[in-house]
């Protein structure tokens, strides 16, 4: 992956309901990401003080918009309404529970740069014990591969790969440079 930064920045966009003391842990580790020029948090009405914890934690913090709905929206129109803050040619959406590490940002946003057929660019997503997660890079869960997956035959994969595979990408080696996949996971997406 590209190891420059790029002089695009984006504007971070979690959408958060109920998510608890990971709201702050998350934007705390996008304030160290050069490439993001704002961090906007939608709040869905959540009832767990998990915003108002966040801004007591980062009161003062000129790259925090707090943005507070009346009620639920949920996900898509909670990030519609980040939309009219929107100034940088990239939009980074995370989830409330995704910690970026500080370079992350500026590699998606580097990778979009120098591949400009792509529309859209997902990081490598790792659980806490550093495996892979498995929805990180898929390809489409067409109603074949998810008879597949159900019943266990993407076994036969080795043997067969065009008609047993998975739709599920991780167990397949990493690649060492960015990679076409037909879906990534919605947890982070630039």
């Amino acid at each position: 992956m590209p190891n420059t930064l790029p002089d695009a920045t984006c504007e971070a966009v979690i959408v958060n309901y109920n998510a608890g003391p990971t709201l702050t842990d998350a934007v705390r580790a996008l304030l160290p990401c050069p490439a993001v020029r704002e961090i906007i948090v939608v709040d869905n009405r959540s009832d767990d003080g998990s915003i108002d914890a966040l801004a007591a934690a980062l009161a003062g913090e000129s790259r925090l918009r707090l943005l507070r709905n009346a009620d639920n929206l949920g996900f898509a129109r909670g990030c519609n309404a980040a939309g009219a803050f929107f100034r940088s040619p990239y939009q980074l959406f995370i989830n409330p529970d995704c910690i970026a590490e500080p370079p992350a940002v500026g590699t998606l946003i580097a990778t979009l740069e120098s591949t400009p057929d792509a529309g859209m660019a997902g990081p490598l997503l790792m659980n806490p014990d550093g495996s892979e997660q498995p929805g990180g890079r898929r390809s489409v869960p067409t109603p074949w591969r998810s008879f597949v997956r159900a019943f266990g035959l993407s076994s036969l994969s080795e043997r067969y790969p065009r008609l047993f595979s998975d739709f599920l990408l991780h167990k397949q080696p990493l690649p060492d440079r960015p990679m076409d996949v037909e879906a990534i996971s919605g947890a982070c997406m630039l």
